[in-house]
């Protein structure tokens, strides 16, 4: 990432729903990023050159609440794009997104979804 703070904020913020009024600050080299239990953990790191060819991460995520669909809405009113649309006609799937700094990563259906169609 060209900037890791300013992309940690996003991601603690938006995805982790994490307060980002902590030590990390725009202009930091790393940034560690926790969930609101601890459990998960996203360590960013500043690198200085951007992405030539593939991201060198991807990230899968599920909505711990709500549906693929609406995370999906959430994340697009938030400011990110969508690379490619994955979803099946039975409601399998997943979406390919991008954050504003063009790092993609896919929304998957959350638990709920996944278990009410088996």
């Amino acid at each position: 990432m060209a900037d890791g703070g300013r992309n940690a904020g996003t991601w603690r913020e938006d995805e982790f729903g994490e307060d980002a009024d902590d030590p990390n600050a725009p202009g930091d080299e790393e940034c560690m990023i926790l969930s609101g239990d601890g459990a998960q953990r996203l360590l960013l790191i500043e690198v200085p050159d951007g992405n030539q060819i593939r991201n060198r991460l991807h990230l899968d995520l599920k909505p711990a609440e709500g549906t693929r669909d609406e995370e999906l809405q959430r994340l697009l009113d938030l400011g990110a794009r969508t690379v490619a649309d994955r979803r099946r006609p039975d409601g399998s799937g997943w979406v390919v997104l991008a954050d504003p700094e063009g790092n993609e990563f896919c929304i998957l259906r959350s638990d709920a979804e996944r278990a009410a169609s088996q």
